[in-house]
């Protein structure tokens, strides 16, 4: 078995380039950490950073990676081949989709106990952390959320263009003077910013740009057939009312908002049912559920928008129907921000700060003399206080 993980992965290894690294999640699988994991979504580049870090800091010696849904894995013991491995003097072992591995918390945990001098590295799904509390590991795991390609990142692969991160208070402070730099820099920015929003979050754009959106629904798909209902004790046949809320949103065109009482009416299910499944979807990044923000703030989803506006023109196409550019707006913001909540006056709330979300032409009407409030366009750049570029937040991280 080892030998045969062995020369699968050093073709694996050898395909792999460094000449791209998102050094965020780089420096947490460089950490002294003992056992890091790093979850996201299919696709958004998991393997890809496990074996950038093994091929930076080993050599083929000290390391053995393999992923826990190999055929010739999934049946035999994790635990025999890791013991092997070190007996020969191993120093890291990798393991890819470990989510898919049968009990994998406490093989994990008796692996770390085992061998204290291993370097233990995981991957594994967007909902991995639901079970981090298993078998004591939320004193061992430390976990990286990786997500999906931002703007900047998106550029960086696409267009070779290499431009720093910027942080919020840097965009709201300097939008005027940013945006119009970068715009007479790179005459195509914005261009390259309309087709980011269409294929530019997951790094598999770079193999076939054609075929993009088909394997974005496969691995949407794949994500509720098998990796909620792996993670979660889902009944199978309410594996349909995931998807008919992914149409519900589509077919909706504009941002839709969450009426909880008619959707448990539609799939026959219980208020805390629910909100237990619009929160699985939230964790598997192919939603994300936006709260009202109040003093306290409410348990329950007011707007629902794809994780992405990739997912969003994918499952348009799929269900073929046309996509609303309002809904493309609001769905690119949300995904630039973790903590983010909708508000009565503008569109959102982030800290303290009021954004009105529109096009070229939207006025400050709605949030006239709101302190802290900032209007969101969608335009190549921008001349005028408080009116902001809506791309510049792709450089949040």
């Amino acid at each position: 078995m080892l030998k045969y993980i062995q020369n699968k992965q050093v073709r694996v290894i050898n395909s792999i380039s460094t000449s791209f690294t998102r050094k965020q999640y780089l420096k947490k699988l460089n950490s002294k950490n003992r056992l890091v994991a790093l979850i996201g979504a299919r696709g958004v580049g998991k393997t890809t950073l496990l074996l950038q870090h093994l091929k930076q800091n080993y050599t083929v010696t000290e390391y053995l990676y393999f992923s826990a849904d190999d055929s010739y894995i999934i049946n035999s013991s994790i635990y025999d081949i890791v013991d092997e491995f070190v007996r020969l003097g191993g120093k890291v072992v990798a393991i890819d989709e470990i989510h898919k591995y049968h009990n994998w918390a406490n093989e994990i945990k008796t692996i770390y106990d085992s061998f204290p001098e291993l370097i233990i590295r995981l991957s594994g799904s967007s909902m991995l952390n639901i079970l981090n509390e298993k078998f004591d590991l939320s004193r061992r795991l430390v976990i990286s959320k990786v997500m999906p390609l931002s703007f900047r990142e998106f550029l960086n692969l696409y267009a070779d263009i290499d431009l720093p991160i910027l942080t919020l208070e840097d965009i709201l402070d300097n939008h005027n003077e940013i945006s119009t730099k970068l715009a007479l820099e790179h005459t195509k920015l914005y261009k390259h910013f309309l087709t980011y929003l269409k294929i530019g979050y997951y790094p598999f754009f770079l193999e076939d740009e054609e075929e993009y959106k088909n394997k974005l629904f496969n691995a949407s798909d794949k994500i509720i057939n098998e990796d909620i209902p792996s993670l979660n004790k889902i009944d199978y046949m309410h594996l349909s009312i995931f998807k008919k809320l992914l149409a519900n949103i589509i077919y909706s065109q504009v941002p839709y908002k969450v009426n909880i009482s008619a959707l448990c009416k539609e799939f026959a299910i219980s208020h805390p049912t629910l909100q237990i499944y619009l929160e699985i979807l939230h964790n598997s990044q192919l939603i994300n559920a936006v709260k009202k923000y109040s003093k306290t703030i409410s348990k329950k989803p007011q707007k629902l928008l794809f994780g992405n506006t990739n997912l969003l023109y994918t499952f348009a196409d799929e269900f073929g129907v046309e996509v609303n550019i309002g809904t493309v707006r609001e769905t690119f913001f949300v995904s630039c921000f973790n903590n983010i909540y909708y508000s009565d006056i503008g569109d959102f709330k982030v800290d303290n700060y009021i954004f009105e979300i529109g096009g070229k032409s939207k006025t400050f009407k709605q949030i006239k003399d709101i302190k802290n409030s900032y209007l969101v366009i969608d335009t190549d750049y921008s001349i005028e206080k408080n009116k902001i570029p809506i791309w510049l937040f792709g450089f949040l991280y």
